[in-house]
């Protein structure tokens, strides 16, 4: 046994049904599939047992402590050498597999991680969504893709390592980052990756659709998250943060500036206050915001081959770079960090 594929689920029967269906179709067949049942209310027992005449596949159900700690539970119970990570509500390409064994048997390595992309089945929301999470125009392409702004990071969706690595790191750690204990874990656990001397990087070809969340109030729910993890995550590693992770704060602090400076000029004019200079002020401010959004539009609906995803698109990456900007400045400001340090 080579591959030990771990998945830690609560509530998610049906999407744990999907994900096993594309684990049955891998063209690369020495794998065991873990599932780690997360005192989930709704068990995915069922689910589990329709696959346990194709699959290798084991099936644990434990009391609720988070997806990080679930994972531990479920690489503690792995045979293989080394331990492929993926969340629920994933789906995997056939190839995926085949293409972890075509990395490392290119160039081998301590630890990996792959993008993610929408799938043609996925809502305008989810595709929208997925846009916001993996454009460049958003987040620098620091999500996994091949063109990004910072050195690669793998993350808890799509991320492999060997079994005695993980072990030798104590895995994901149970310390608490954000206002919801699931964020930051996994930067936490790529850091310890580098700083223990592991080898880690990306490997492109193996990526995987990723349903992410499926309304625009759960997805700024959990980029404030994420950007409120970040400065906590910095205060334990200085090398955490990075010029990129900074940018989300500025573009909204800078929008909300563009904006506020709008609405005086707009005030102005209609008080008749030199309305010439009002208006060209107002126009000029309300316009690099019109732009951005403009080139987001363009950019996700030639990417996405539609132009209701490109609309879509236009409020997730706002609510992407606002939301993180927001969790990261009231987390830079404050004097009691979710982490408890």
């Amino acid at each position: 046994m080579k591959y030990s594929i771990i998945v830690p689920v609560f509530n998610r029967p049906d999407e744990v049904d999907e994900l096993l269906e594309s684990l049955g179709s891998q063209t690369l067949k020495n794998f065991e599939v873990i599932i780690v049942e997360d005192g989930s209310k709704i068990p995915c027992k069922d689910v589990c047992d329709k696959y346990a005449d194709i699959l290798d596949l084991h099936y644990y159900l434990k009391e609720n402590s988070g997806p990080g700690q679930s994972r531990n539970y479920g690489v503690e119970r792995a045979n293989g050498d080394y331990v492929v990570i993926v969340d629920s509500d994933a789906v995997l390409p056939p190839g995926f597999m085949q293409a972890i064994e075509d990395e490392l048997r290119r160039q081998p390595s301590d630890a990996w991680g792959g993008p993610d992309a929408a799938h043609d089945s996925f809502t305008t929301i989810q595709k929208a969504i997925s846009y916001a999470m993996t454009s460049f125009f958003t987040t620098g392409g620091i999500r996994g893709g091949k063109k990004q702004m910072e050195k690669f990071h793998p993350r808890s969706f799509n991320l492999g390592v060997r079994r005695q690595v993980y072990l030798d790191l104590g895995g994901f750690s149970a310390e608490r980052f954000s206002k919801m204990s699931l964020y930051g874990e996994d930067i936490d656990f790529s850091i310890r990756i580098f700083r223990g001397g592991y080898s880690c990087r990306l490997f492109p070809e193996a990526w995987l659709w990723h349903k992410r969340r499926t309304d625009f109030r759960r997805f700024w729910r959990q980029v404030y998250n994420s950007g409120y993890a970040r400065i906590n995550l910095w205060r334990k590693y200085p090398e955490a943060l990075k010029p990129v992770h900074a940018l989300p704060a500025v573009f909204t602090a800078g929008v909300a500036a563009l904006l506020l400076c709008c609405l005086v000029a707009v005030g102005c004019w209609l008080s008749g206050v030199a309305p010439c200079l009002s208006s060209t002020i107002a126009v000029l401010s309300i316009l690099p915001i019109l732009l951005y959004a403009l080139l987001i539009f363009i950019d996700s609906g030639i990417r996405n081959r539609s132009l209701i995803v490109g609309l879509y698109s236009v409020p997730a990456a706002f609510i992407q770079l606002t939301g993180y900007g927001i969790g990261f400045i009231e987390a830079l400001f404050s004097r009691h960090p979710s982490s408890g340090r």
